[in-house]
């Protein structure tokens, strides 16, 4: 079994460390790491520790770091518009993308979106589910999660997941600049919003002959894209 992962704010050097805190919680009391036991450190910038734990008590686990290494950003990157979703979708499709490997979310308020955000509230809740699904996963990258947009202006590679498209995702030539996927909201892309984007210069393209939800569309494209990009 791989190592667990925990997220740290400052990655330490070699030698004695202290985990406390949330992260110290979560190892300590509720996984119930005990001495002589491995783990792994993470920034969420690149940064990889490897520890083994010399000592445990309530809420903390004393550390010795045996080495660190850093993992360069996947390349080309992958950035998903994700369409906000109601109830528990966005965060399930939050959740998906991350472990599958999604480099920044985007939320989009679309025209055809149910929910919609009146605070901060479901943003954070969106950041806290990356980062729960990066030490899931193990990923030494934590993906962005920026404030959310009504109106999108996106420029470069752009493709948009759209059902009525002709052109399979495994169809368009890829580029070696970010690629830029997105993914409509549980009524999917309203037809003014995808004349905006195709007029931009996006370019709409299916999955399959299936119709998938808004939150596994991004992740099952993602996917795709991971396979032909060799990051699988």
């Amino acid at each position: 079994m791989s190592l667990p992962l925990f997220l740290v704010g400052s990655l330490p050097g070699e030698g004695a460390f202290r985990l406390d805190g949330p992260e110290g919680h979560h190892a300590a009391d509720v996984q119930r790491i005990t001495a002589g036991e491995r783990l792994l450190l993470g920034d969420g910038r690149g940064g990889l520790a490897t520890a083994v734990v010399t000592g445990a008590r309530k809420g903390v686990l004393d550390l010795d770091v045996e080495g660190v290494e850093h993992v360069s950003a996947p390349a080309p990157a992958i950035t998903v518009v994700q369409g906000i979703a109601k109830g528990e979708r966005g965060e399930l499709a939050v959740q998906l993308m991350t472990e599958l490997g999604v480099d920044r979310i985007v939320p989009w308020q679309a025209a055809r979106s149910i929910a919609r955000w009146k605070d901060a509230k479901p943003l954070e809740r969106w950041r806290s589910t990356v980062r729960e699904a990066v030490k899931q996963s193990r990923r030494p990258w934590v993906p962005e999660v920026t404030e959310p947009v009504r109106r999108l202006d996106l420029a470069g590679f752009v493709l948009v997941l759209h059902e009525e498209a002709a052109v399979p995702l495994s169809a368009v030539e890829l580029p070696s600049r970010e690629i830029t996927l997105v993914v409509g909201p549980e009524g999917g892309i309203a037809p003014e919003e995808l004349d905006t984007l195709t007029a931009a210069g996006a370019r709409p393209v299916r999955l399959g002959r299936e119709v998938l939800r808004t939150s596994s569309a991004g992740a099952a494209a993602i996917a795709a894209l991971s396979v032909r990009l060799g990051r699988w």
